[in-house]
């Protein structure tokens, strides 16, 4: 069980990472475009189908999958705290993700999310099912 906690430790610490450090680089590179939609006002600031760099600052920042991959980063760290890992399918979906971003896109962290995937998938098979009321 400990090594699994550990595994678990170390794939949301990646994640949390990996999400904090591209919302702070876009938020350094994009400055100038996120201070423009406090100056126009926040509603609506980026319209749906905005193809300009307000639109790629937009979809590069809080549109991305930074905030959400450090919230599932934070929740595996909760979930590593109880004992419990994530199901092993989402470590995949996580590796797969990730792999599939650093073929596109080279050099770059994503090969640190396919080691947080397999991190959780080998937690997850580390934890022997405890046994419970049968599903319905």
């Amino acid at each position: 069980m400990a090594g699994s906690v550990t595994r678990l430790r170390w794939a949301s610490g990646i994640m949390v990472a990996l999400g904090a450090g591209h919302l702070a680089l876009i938020g350094t590179l994009a400055w100038t475009d996120f201070a423009g939609w406090v100056d126009r006002g926040v509603w609506a600031a980026v319209p749906l189908l905005d193809e300009t760099r307000n639109g790629l600052a937009f979809w590069a920042g809080p549109g991305s999958f930074g905030v959400p991959l450090m919230l599932l980063g934070c929740l595996t760290w909760h979930l590593a705290g109880r004992g419990t890992p994530p199901p092993a399918w989402l470590g995949w979906a996580v590796a797969a993700w990730c792999a599939v971003g650093g073929l596109l896109l080279v050099p770059s962290p994503f090969v640190a999310g396919v080691v947080a995937g397999a991190l959780i998938v080998a937690a997850a098979r580390d934890v022997t099912p405890q046994p419970g009321p049968p599903r319905a």
